[in-house]
Parts: structure tokens; sequence; C-alpha cells
């Protein structure tokens, strides 16, 4: 294998874990980094003095997602079991008893959130676990930001109330 191949099979997992986290959709995050990485093969990025191979990556990867977000704009739905990273951050070590609970909860959560409407949870995802902008979310989105406040509002009732079914919340709030 060639130096540049090397580089992108190395920097390969976490472009899948970014395009993971946006797509909320495995084989649709698999086909945007392979042709990220096709796309680098094919023409090799011109690295400046500031710039990486791994930022270039990301660059191509971004028109990617975006891309495949206005392709399957009503079919995305997000899948919250294998990606900690969403909600919980990363490991720590702790009581057993404390963290059991808390796989519990973060369980109970991904499925309240896998119960909202797909363009719902991918605003509430986009904005409150990967922090993105309005105008950032909008574009990917393809909606207005009068219309992504509608659906972020829609998701937190939608949200506040599943969890309530499901023991989350004390019925008070």
């Amino acid at each position: 294998m060639n130096p540049l191949g090397q580089q992108l099979a190395a920097l390969r997992p976490a472009l899948l874990q970014i395009a993971r986290q946006r797509l909320c959709n495995d084989a649709w995050a698999d086909d945007a980094v392979s042709e990220t990485l096709l796309a680098a093969i094919e023409k090799p990025p011109a690295l400046g003095p500031r710039s990486t191979l791994h930022s270039q990556l990301l660059g191509i990867l971004q028109r990617k997602l975006a891309e495949q977000m206005r392709r399957d704009r009503n079919e995305a739905h997000a899948r919250f079991d294998d990606d900690r990273s969403l909600v919980e951050g990363p490991l720590r070590w702790g009581d057993p008893e404390q963290q059991l609970m808390q796989h519990q909860f973060f369980a109970r959560l991904a499925r309240c959130l896998r119960e909202l409407p797909p363009q719902q949870c991918r605003a509430f995802v986009l904005h409150t676990a990967n922090g993105l902008d309005t105008d950032e979310i909008c574009g990917e989105l393809g909606v207005t930001a009068n219309h992504l406040s509608v659906l972020l509002h829609r998701a937190r009732a939608r949200l506040r109330n599943s969890m309530l079914r499901h023991g989350l919340m004390p019925a008070m709030l």
C-alpha cells in the first residue's frame, strides 16, 4: 500500500464516526466516507503550509454528507444505540452501579429519541448533541430558521412526553 493509502486507511475510522453522527445511518455513513476516500485517491489533496490531510478530508466529507442528506432527507432516522458519544461522552471509571443506571438511562433516552419523527430527531441531535448552529442545521436539513425553531420545539415537547412515559422524568415537570 502506498503512503497515501496508508494515511487514508488510518483516518477512515475517525471519518466514519463523524459521518455516523451526522447521518445517523451506518450504511449512508459508510457510503459517504467511501466516496470521500475515493475522491482523495482520484485527486490527492494539495496540502498547504497550514493544511493537513485530515482537514482536507473533513472538507470533502462535509460536502459528501450534505449531498447524502439532500438525497435521503425524508428517510434518515437516528440510531443511537451504537454511538455512545452522542449522549454519554467518554467512559469514566467509577461506581459500577451508577454506571449501570446511567447506561440504562441512555438506553431509554435512545428509545425516546427513536420515537421522534425523523426530521425532528435529526434537528434535535444536530442542535443538542452535535452543537451545530442554526445556519449549519438549516443547510443540512434544507429548512428555514423559523421551520427549524418549530422542529426543535416539537421535538422537545415529544421527547418530554416520551421521557415521562418511560419514567425518565418526574411527572411534576
